[in-house]
C-alpha cells in the first residue's frame, strides 16, 4: 500500500522509516485477513516484514496501534483515490454526474489493488467492541465526506434533484462499491474491472429500469 511520506520526519531517516512502515503494513494485512486479528502475532507481523521484532515496536506501540495506523493509511489512500477523481474530472469541465462515475471507477481500481485491506475494513466497520471503533468510524467519515462534497455540488448546479439525501446517497454509493466489488472478486472473477464499473454505472445514472 504505497503513500508519499507524511509526518514521519523528513530527508533520507523519514523515507527509510515510511519504508518500514510500509512493510509492516502489507504483512499486518496479510496476516490479518489470512487468520483474524487476535490470531495473529507481532512476531509472526515481523518475521513477514522481514524486520526486527523490536522495530515493529519501534514504529508502534502495540499491534493495536498497528492496526489502527494500518486503518488510517488505507482509508486516506481510498480518500485521496475519490477526491483525486473529483478534481481530474472537474478539471476537464466534466458534471458532477461524471465525477461521481469517475469515483466508482477510482473506488474499484482501489479495491482490486488492496483487496485483503478492504476485506478487513468492511469487516472491521460491523465490529462494535475494537479499540479502534472510533477511529474507524472518523476515516469512514472522510471517505464518505469526499462523495458528499460532490453530491452537494451536484445539486447545487442543478444536475441532482435537491431532494437527494446527501448523507445517506454517498454512504450508499461507497458502500455499493466496497459490496460490488468484494462480490465480483470473490463470486465473479472472470469479470472485468471495466465490466463491472459498467454496470454501477448504469446505477448511479438510474438506467437500470432500461431508461435512456
Amino acid at each position: 500500500m504505497e503513500r508519499s511520506s507524511t509526518g514521519t520526519g523528513t530527508g533520507t531517516g523519514g523515507s527509510r522509516r515510511q519504508a518500514t512502515r510500509q512493510k509492516l503494513y502489507e504483512a499486518a494485512v496479510t496476516l490479518i485477513a489470512e487468520q483474524g486479528f487476535s490470531a495473529t502475532t507481532v512476531d509472526e507481523i515481523a518475521e513477514r516484514a522481514g524486520v526486527a521484532k523490536g522495530t515493529v515496536y519501534y514504529n508502534f506501540a502495540s499491534k493495536n496501534e498497528l492496526f489502527e495506523e494500518l486503518l488510517r493509511h488505507g482509508v486516506g489512500l481510498l480518500s485521496a483515490s475519490l477526491r483525486t477523481a473529483a478534481e481530474e474530472t472537474e478539471a476537464r469541465g466534466g458534471s458532477r454526474v461524471e465525477a461521481l462515475d469517475e469515483m466508482i471507477r477510482a473506488g474499484l481500481v482501489f479495491i482490486d489493488r488492496y483487496p485483503a485491506f478492504t476485506q478487513l475494513y468492511v469487516a472491521e466497520l460491523w465490529r462494535t467492541n475494537r479499540a479502534w471503533q472510533s477511529t474507524l468510524m472518523v476515516v469512514r467519515q472522510e471517505a464518505v465526506a469526499v462523495v458528499e462534497t460532490v453530491l452537494r455540488e451536484g445539486v447545487e448546479r442543478g444536475e441532482l434533484s435537491a431532494e437527494i439525501d446527501v448523507q445517506l446517497t454517498a454512504a450508499a454509493l461507497v458502500g455499493m462499491v466496497l459490496v460490488a466489488a468484494l462480490d465480483w472478486q470473490s463470486f465473479q472473477s472472470e469479470r472485468s474491472l471495466e465490466d463491472v464499473h459498467s454496470a454501477l454505472s448504469l446505477l448511479l445514472r438510474g438506467r437500470v429500469s432500461g431508461s435512456r
